[in-house]
């Protein structure tokens, strides 16, 4: 069960609170976030919530079966919604576009990506300046100075920033830089980082794991959640089966699946998850009227001189069409 605390709450009453759930059986754990207190029963126990729930000091108290409890819908009736501050909002009912390179190369690259975006009115920028590579030979970012030369330019522009932390120590030289944190496939169940990722004030999106089913993708994010931060988007990004016809298989039904069991922003990545520059388009308008919140994906002005991720991005002809297009599917979705 999940008992919202009321925010006024004292000591003395959140201590009641405490015994009464250890006298039913329940052991409790508290979770603080930028939003709310919570304390959190794990139990079998049959018993009248009711009893828990008319003692002073509780706002609110729901029974939540599921294992990943604070991300569940069972208990939030409201979606949440990430502000990323300046009008940029995730998950609020419009449709959200991230784009960007793969990696962060070069000065002349960031510019001309952060034109395009502004032409399109989109205001979110991807990429990465740590690149967790197959090979060990392979283009790995420029790391925090690139960070550092593309909010700068990103933010003259009024370009909110994503981009994938690889591990703890990251995370305090890219707060002051990143808008949002991104939480690679491989990371996914890196339960250091989520840990630390929780403890901090800015918002986090998790892609799904290379194999990962959806219970695994949610008890991830309950991880962040339960850490004190509350401010959370889930990615489906493909995962890997016996297909060999493309580098991912795209789970588009995850997507609805998803938006039934949590309450958090689903965000689609239809680069990765086919990973062909010519069915990225498909994908991802598929994904859209699946219910996904938004999109993320990769473009370059010449996709063929790309550090990485060559074959899956699009150039800016392809994704000033994918932008189009998407917004008038979302349209047709949402006037059913």
């Amino acid at each position: 069960m999940i008992i919202q605390l009321d925010k006024k709450i004292s000591e003395k009453e959140r201590e009641q609170i405490k015994l009464m759930v250890k006298d039913i059986g329940y052991k409790t754990t508290r979770v603080k976030t930028q939003i709310g207190e919570y304390l959190i029963g794990i139990g079998k126990r049959e018993f009248d919530i009711r009893q828990v729930g008319s003692l002073p000091g509780i706002s609110d108290i729901h029974r939540v079966s599921d294992d990943y409890k604070l991300v569940s819908r069972k208990w939030k009736v409201n979606r949440t919604v990430i502000d990323l501050g300046d009008g940029v909002l995730i998950g609020n009912g419009t449709l959200t576009i991230m784009a960007g390179p793969c990696s962060i190369e070069t000065e002349k690259q960031i510019e001309e990506s952060i034109k395009h975006l502004v032409e399109n009115n989109v205001r979110i920028m991807r990429g990465g300046v740590f690149k967790p590579r197959s090979s060990p030979y392979a283009f790995r970012g420029l790391g925090s100075e690139g960070l550092k030369l593309w909010a700068m330019m990103a933010r003259s522009a009024g370009i909110k920033i994503i981009s994938e932390v690889m591990q703890v120590s990251q995370i305090a030289e890219m707060y002051d830089e990143v808008d949002v944190f991104q939480v690679g496939a491989r990371n996914t169940q890196n339960f250091n980082l989520l840990d630390e990722l929780g403890r901090i004030d800015k918002p986090v999106m998790i892609k799904r794991g290379i194999s990962g089913t959806l219970e695994e993708l949610l008890s991830s994010a309950e991880y962040v959640f339960s850490g004190g931060n509350e401010k959370l988007i889930l990615c489906e990004r493909g995962i890997r089966t016996y297909e060999k016809a493309s580098r991912n298989t795209m789970d588009v039904n995850a997507i609805p699946i998803l938006k039934e069991k949590t309450h958090l922003p689903v965000i689609a990545d239809p680069s990765h998850g086919i990973g062909l520059r010519e069915f990225v388009e498909p994908i991802a308008l598929a994904s859209i009227m699946a219910g996904a919140d938004g999109i993320i994906y990769e473009t370059h002005q010449s996709p063929e001189r790309a550090y990485s991720d060559a074959q899956q991005t699009l150039d800016f002809m392809e994704s000033e069409r994918l932008i189009n297009r998407s917004r008038k599917v979302f349209d047709v979705r949402e006037s059913f």
